[in-house]
């Protein structure tokens, strides 16, 4: 488990679980209640944990007030998938003197999350 973990309140519960799971390869490994529809989802990306909390009344309109930041193998490529899995590209992608690749990008529910990925410094 990570020491902390983001949650994301949504109205969308199954739209995103399949964009975090196609575009990021997320597995569920916990579920509450085991049977039936999802209350709480608890995903891994990577080594990290990431929450999924249904509430229909989650509503969008508010100004996002977390930003995901996400590693990737392949900036580029991620970013060509965004769209098709509901989501939308803000951003980028552009390559940043500290030695990442990074694109802005929104999840089906517009929450903000950056693609990142490792190059060599410039």
């Amino acid at each position: 488990m990570s020491t902390i973990q983001p949650v994301i309140v949504t109205a969308h519960h199954d739209v995103l679980l399949d964009f975090y799971t196609k575009l990021f390869g997320a597995e569920e490994f916990f579920r509450v209640p085991d049977e039936g529809p999802a209350f709480y989802l608890g995903l891994r990306i990577g080594d990290t944990d990431l929450g999924l909390v249904a509430d229909a009344n989650a509503g969008t309109e508010a100004a996002p007030r977390i930003l995901l930041s996400i590693a990737v193998d392949d900036v580029d490529e991620t970013l060509g998938r965004v769209t098709a899995l509901g989501g939308s590209v803000s951003g980028g992608p552009n390559d940043m003197p500290w030695g990442q690749r990074v694109a802005h990008i929104k999840d089906p529910d517009g929450n903000p999350v950056n693609l990142t990925q490792p190059i060599p410094f410039q």
